[in-house]
């Protein structure tokens, strides 16, 4: 079978408020899932919509992941998701730190007996599968988000090997399955023997919402707005496009540049806030910090720009997609999945500012080129990343891990 195989077919364990859960050896094993996230916040912007529709479909819905606070917390408890307080280091390695995680998760999952973990990003699922191997957990979901810092950064090679003998060393049980977001990446692994070509799905992200996010006619103005939406890291190429900004700013271009998205202190290739200051202090571009209300930010819109090194399946590309507004990306793993070349937007080269400058000035001075790019990446949204397609597939695959043991 090739390796897509596309699916049609130390806190104490703590409930969050006024969600209950049975003991484990209750009936209700037979349908708990445990999602083993980095942190609530990460859980709640991308598998939601995934664990409202594991919970229709009457599982019982666990979550092991930090919470921040009072807010992240009240939410899951409104969602009936009972919560399991970890701690976990993000970035780099923290050797206690990540033992003190898996021990944690080994004494979760021996509390909760779930019949399936869903493990999200590359700590959980080294850790979380390790715990539920060591605990017989029935079935395991890996979803390999991409590859992280560790693959985009030449300078962490060493880094780069041991998660490439680790994910051999978990990716390979028997009771894993292993969703990639993009064909690259499925290819990667497959390729260098980190998991069985016939234990993997290709799920394209974790979906859009298509009524929430939808076209609407670009606001007429003489300066077209650009924005950058992403966490604020080098990897996602703000450097490059603040310098690209910088550039068409100085060469006359008539355009308003933005950067929207928060500080992600925790991550290896976080920008600081000074650091921030320093790209916006001529005024060729702006910070907005982080953003709640994205389909409006997008509707005031006029590009979009992902310059990034390397993704999974970029979120805010699909919800530019369905919000109808066209693109400029790298053509790299993950945001080429997303873009084709000259259909719904433009592909350039990673770190490369002329390439990117000229791509974007291509688009800011070109209405109709736009409309055609947005028009063509709603249509593909409407095909392949609408949230309903991503929950049926997602649901599909935990029948097919349980009904294989």
């Amino acid at each position: 079978m090739p390796y897509r195989a596309a699916l049609s077919e130390h806190n104490s364990a703590r409930p969050a408020a006024g969600a209950q859960y049975a003991p484990a050896g209750n009936e209700s094993a037979q349908k708990r899932v445990l999602f083993v996230v980095n942190a609530a916040w990460f859980f709640l912007s991308h598998r939601l919509a995934i664990a409202r529709a594991a919970r229709a479909a009457g599982y019982e819905v666990h979550l092991l992941a930090a919470v921040a606070g009072e807010s992240e917390e009240a939410t899951l408890a409104r969602e009936q998701i009972v919560v399991h307080r970890a701690a976990i280091v993000r970035g780099g390695l923290s050797p206690w730190a990540d033992l003190r995680f898996l021990l944690r998760a080994i004494q979760v999952m021996r509390a909760v007996g779930p019949a399936l973990v869903h493990n999200v990003t590359v700590k959980p699922v080294l850790y979380g599968t390790l715990a539920a191997r060591l605990r017989g957990v029935p079935a395991i979901v890996n979803a390999i988000s991409g590859l992280g810092y560790a693959f985009t950064d030449a300078s962490r090679w060493f880094l780069a090997s041991m998660l490439r003998v680790a994910y051999r060393h978990v990716l390979r049980a028997p009771t894993v399955h292993v969703i990639f977001q993009n064909d690259d990446d499925a290819r990667e692994f497959a390729s260098a023997g980190l998991v069985e070509p016939h234990k993997t799905v290709l799920i394209r992200g974790s979906g859009v919402d298509l009524s929430e996010f939808q076209p609407a006619p670009e606001e007429l103005t003489p300066t077209p707005l650009v924005v950058l939406p992403a966490r604020m890291l080098r990897d996602k190429g703000v450097v490059e496009f603040a310098a690209a900004a910088r550039q068409l700013r100085r060469g006359g271009c008539a355009a308003r540049f933005i950067l929207a998205g928060p500080l992600d202190a925790s991550n290896p290739a976080a920008l600081t806030e000074r650091e921030l200051g320093e790209l916006t202090a001529d005024g060729s571009l702006e910070w907005l910090g982080p953003v709640s209300d994205m389909p409006g930010l997008y509707r005031r819109a006029h590009v979009v720009c992902l310059p990034s090194y390397r993704e999974g399946l970029p979120k805010s590309l699909i919800e530019a997609c369905a919000a109808g507004r066209a693109i400029v990306t790298t053509d790299v793993a993950g945001c080429r999945a997303v873009v084709a070349h000259e259909v719904n937007g433009l592909l350039v080269p990673a770190r490369d500012v002329d390439a990117l400058a000229q791509a974007l000035q291509r688009l800011v001075v070109d209405p109709q080129l736009r409309a055609r790019f947005a028009a063509a990446g709603r249509a593909r949204a409407e095909r392949e990343f609408g949230v309903a397609l991503v929950i049926e597939q997602t649901l599909g695959l935990y029948a097919r891990a349980l009904s294989a043991h």
